[in-house]
């Protein structure tokens, strides 16, 4: 399985100042049934926004972090990453805020799933006449 999550700049390094913490995977519990069928459900949701955003210029999608109260500008591959690790680890991957991103490349899930929606229903008036 190729993990691309990035490289530790501990890693090996006997003075590493997170080494006392432990591992992060040791205390996480495996996804519920309902919790896994969630995630692959946005995996599948995340093709298909990418599929017809990607296009026209969207980058990725917003995600509002409950763990720090911001805003987070994240890229499509890297969103498909974090969702794949989420779902073979059972964690969330740790992350930092993107480099000085462009908010108008990065449209939220709400909009994203709106978007979807409203094409599903435009193919849907077209095949009606």
């Amino acid at each position: 399985m190729h993990d691309d999550a990035p490289l530790d700049p501990f890693a090996g390094d006997p003075e590493d100042p997170a080494a006392s913490l432990g591992d992060p995977g040791e205390d996480a519990a495996p996804l519920s049934v309902a919790e896994r069928e969630d995630v692959l459900a946005d995996l599948a949701d995340l093709e298909v926004f990418r599929a017809l955003l990607e296009p026209l210029g969207v980058r990725g999608l917003t995600v509002d972090c409950a763990d720090c109260g911001k805003l987070h500008y994240i890229d499509w591959d890297l969103l498909h990453g974090n969702l794949r690790h989420l779902l073979d680890q059972g964690l969330p991957r740790v992350h930092e805020p993107a480099l000085s991103p462009d908010p108008v490349d990065y449209v939220s899930w709400e909009y994203a799933r709106g978007y979807v929606d409203g094409v599903i229903d435009s193919e849907e008036g077209r095949d009606e006449n």
